[in-house]
């Protein structure tokens, strides 16, 4: 309906122009918007008001003609001007009504539209560091990343989702000495675990599937490995970071090459499938899971160098090889290549987004967690440098999620091992829960995760308040059966017009609102209003339910109820799958 008025407005502006009331090359931006008080009608324009100046007329002159020019509209029953110069619409109960039947009519596909108009979008989320389980930290990135993708693709995205597994870098060397430790300590030996090794007891667990698989071929002497290796953090001289570094340089030596390479790879793959299968569990799937390793063995990080330096974008100073990030805006010059010949992250970061760039993306999403905010304008930077437009690349931030117990914080630490994994949290309260929850709020605000309430079921509980009105209105259709009638839809939606009451106008109001809010979810990137939206709806059902009855004995009100049930039904049925959460018929 909010689409059909702009257009009918779109042609009142076209006869002002032809009236010459408006000059030829003025377009106004004007906007439509639902009432919230039903006595201003269903919808209202401002366009009187930003048309008025170039008509040369006052707002409620400039109204009134507009007014004029609405004769014979079917849609519309009736027309008021408010305030200033306001114009409000009552809309036929039959315009009004009619989201009933494209809800019956269009099911599962209530809401999709094609605002996306099938441009590639490549949504990167997730990417956690193959160094650990997934925590509930991480729990929030996918929940919100997943329903974002499935938001797009509503909204008529082709969405492509991938996962860039961080699998060069120094946390992953961190984590195969990790591993090589505890294999060691298994096979008998004696020492003391690094401070600044993963301690967690997966990283047991891995040691002891890599005795099983190579029994001893491993081990080495354990006082030649830790001969003239920088003092730990605790001794005389210690430095957490160059023992942990000489350790890694030490297993390199001892293994040599391949056998440092088996136990590299070996713990990276057991930890990339264990949070590729927990991710899968949680309903959260990739397109493809792109490989940093493979990144700089393609060459690309060279070849992004190579073009920057070609541009003039680049330039050496004390050994190492910098970004002129500051003629983009960004704060400071960044550094590629250290002054050892190493590429830092962020040499990753341009590779791959150039990478993005060459396979034909029209949009660029990147969810990173609240602490990357200062990568932003860097890789817009050289996005820009590139010749690409910044303006393709989105950032939606992610604050982390505060995990409470029984109104305690819990404490979460990768590299201590102390921590909630979203594997846990899942089994605590269930995938519908975890993921409802970690949706409900918009991705840059602060969020408490209260496992007490996710658990509830009251209505205090909001996914289980709206799974309950999808379940109750699955009931309504049992009951309907027990008192032997059977739902007529056509004479239902034949009789649309008795839905009179102020509960049937509100739920029939609110279900209108649904296509026009998928509209602007996808394009704020805001799957959150989602979630917001189904508790209203839901609201409005049971207060429906609570205040009529439904099973009565006129055939064609019956089925005029139980039409606008069902299409309540398929709303929150659709709603929660673009959030990954089931809609049971029985609770």
């Amino acid at each position: 309906m909010k689409q059909e008025l702009i257009n009918i407005l779109n042609e009142v502006i076209a006869q002002l122009k032809q009236d010459q009331i408006l000059a030829t090359e003025f377009q106004p931006k004007f906007s439509v918007e639902r009432t919230r008080d039903p006595a201003h009608g269903d919808l209202a324009t401002n366009l009187a008001l930003v048309s008025s100046k170039a008509a040369g007329k006052n707002p409620r002159e400039m109204a009134n003609l507009i007014v004029e020019r609405l004769d014979s509209v079917a849609m519309i029953q009736d027309v008021s001007i408010a305030g200033p110069g306001f114009i409000n619409f009552f809309l036929s109960n039959d315009s009004a009504t009619a989201v009933i039947r494209d809800a019956l009519e269009q099911a599962d596909d209530f809401g999709s539209c094609t605002e996306g108009k099938n441009k590639k979008v490549i949504l990167e989320f997730v990417s956690a560091n193959p160094t650990g389980p997934l925590h509930v930290g991480h729990g929030r990135g996918a929940a919100y990343g997943a329903s974002l993708g499935n938001l797009l693709t509503t909204a008529g995205w082709n969405v492509h989702k991938e996962y860039y597994v961080n699998d060069a870098g120094r946390q992953m060397h961190i984590l195969a000495v990790s591993v090589w430790l505890r294999y060691l300590e298994a096979q008998g030996g004696l020492f003391n675990f690094p401070v600044n090794g993963y301690k967690g007891s997966y990283v047991i667990d891995i040691a002891e599937q890599l005795i099983e698989q190579q029994a001893d071929a491993l081990s080495v002497e354990i006082n030649e490995l830790f001969t003239d290796i920088t003092a730990d953090e605790g001794q005389p001289d210690g430095d957490k970071e160059k023992h942990i570094d000489a350790l890694i340089e030490k297993a390199k030596l001892m293994l040599g090459d391949d056998k440092y390479k088996l136990v590299f790879n070996f713990g990276l793959e057991k930890i990339r499938l264990e949070i590729e299968q927990d991710l899968a569990e949680f309903g959260v799937t990739f397109d493809n899971w792109y490989s940093e390793q493979g990144l700089m063995d393609s060459g690309a990080i060279q070849d992004s160098v190579d073009r920057l330096t070609e541009k003039g974008y680049m330039y050496t100073d004390k050994g190492a090889i910098w970004f002129k990030s500051t003629e983009f805006g960004d704060d400071k010059d960044r550094v590629v290549i250290r002054d050892n010949g190493q590429g830092t992250y962020f040499a990753s970061d341009i590779a791959y987004h150039m990478e993005k760039l060459d396979r034909g993306f029209d949009k660029i999403i990147n969810i990173f967690g609240a602490d990357h905010h200062g990568y932003v304008p860097r890789v817009k930077a050289s996005m820009a440098a590139l010749g690409a437009n910044p303006e393709q690349l989105s950032v939606p931030l992610v604050q982390f999620a505060i995990l409470y117990r029984g109104g305690e914080k819990v404490q979460m630490s990768t590299r201590s091992g102390s921590f909630v994994t979203l594997r846990e949290l899942r089994e605590e309260v269930g995938n519908d829960a975890a993921r409802f929850f970690y949706v409900m709020r918009k991705a840059e605000q602060h969020m408490d995760f209260d496992l007490d309430l996710a658990k509830s079921q009251s209505n205090e509980n909001p996914m289980y308040y709206i799974q309950y009105g999808h379940a109750r209105i699955a009931s309504l259709f049992r009951k309907l059966s027990e008192a032997n009638h059977n739902y007529d839809q056509g004479i239902g939606l034949e009789s649309l017009k008795m839905l009179e009451s102020s509960h049937e106008q509100a739920l029939i109001k609110r279900l209108s609102a649904y296509p026009d809010l998928i509209k602007t979810a996808a394009n704020n990137l805001e799957p959150h209003s989602i979630a917001h939206y189904l508790r209203d709806l839901a609201n409005d059902f049971h207060s429906y339910y609570n205040a009529e009855k439904l099973i009565v004995d006129d055939a064609q009100l019956r089925n005029a109820r139980f039409s606008l049930v069902l299409a309540v039904q398929q709303t929150l049925r659709n709603g929660l799958a673009i959030l990954g959460v089931s809609a049971p018929d029985e609770m």
